[in-house]
């Protein structure tokens, strides 16, 4: 398994070793040990989630208050998606800018999305399945969303999903009426880069206290 480390800082992809025989094809998605040795603290697993979308909907941008947040290890089980990160800390180097990486059941990658990004995807093939290992529970008071489709953004959606077909974009009604990310930074519902920062601090130095 390997680790390669986004333009976003807290944002990493993953790629399993995949083992096919005449069986099929086994991989470990997630291993607890060398995910801590390569992030810098450990994952805490508190939810999992699955989701199925059809072709072109998208779920997200969301994001919850710092701290304590939820971090997200993200792969895709059936299907294809376009996962999409989203710098959203006031005061990040990088605030403001987004980095994609294809999902899908053939390379197997997955994306680790620190506490404090946003994160969304766009479902590009027939029930794609994607399952989430969240640090934290859902906490409906302190989740917040920003609208996928900002045009200051301009995350760079496919128009075709991965057959050809044009895709038609589908939001939930509560992300499509979620501000743009000027809104919401003016009304204070971003986290700060400086919150970040030391709450991960708190994470690492956490492990090294175990």
């Amino acid at each position: 398994m390997t680790y390669r480390e986004l333009s976003i800082s807290g944002a990493w992809e993953i790629t399993p070793e995949q083992h096919s025989d005449a069986r099929g094809v086994f991989l470990e998605y997630f291993q607890g040990a060398p995910f801590a040795e390569a992030i810098g603290h450990r994952f805490d697993l508190h939810q999992a989630n699955c989701s199925v979308s059809k072709p072109g909907v998208i779920r997200g941008i969301h994001y919850a208050d710092v701290p304590p947040s939820q971090a997200k290890y993200v792969t895709c089980a059936h299907g294809a998606a376009l996962d999409v990160v989203v710098d959203i800390r006031v005061g990040s180097p990088t605030y403001g800018q987004w980095e994609a990486v294809p999902l899908d059941d053939v390379g197997r990658h997955a994306v680790y999305v620190s506490e404090g990004l946003g994160h969304a995807f766009l479902a590009l093939d027939d029930d794609t399945v994607a399952f989430y290992l969240c640090s934290a529970a859902y906490a409906p008071a302190r989740e917040h969303g920003i609208n996928a489709l900002d045009p200051t953004l301009g995350i760079a959606w496919p128009t075709v999903d991965c057959q050809g077909r044009p895709l038609t974009l589908e939001l939930s009604p509560k992300d499509l009426a979620a501000p743009t990310l000027a809104e919401a930074q003016h009304a204070g519902l971003l986290p700060s880069h400086d919150a970040w920062v030391a709450f991960i601090g708190t994470l690492a130095g956490a492990n090294t206290a175990d």
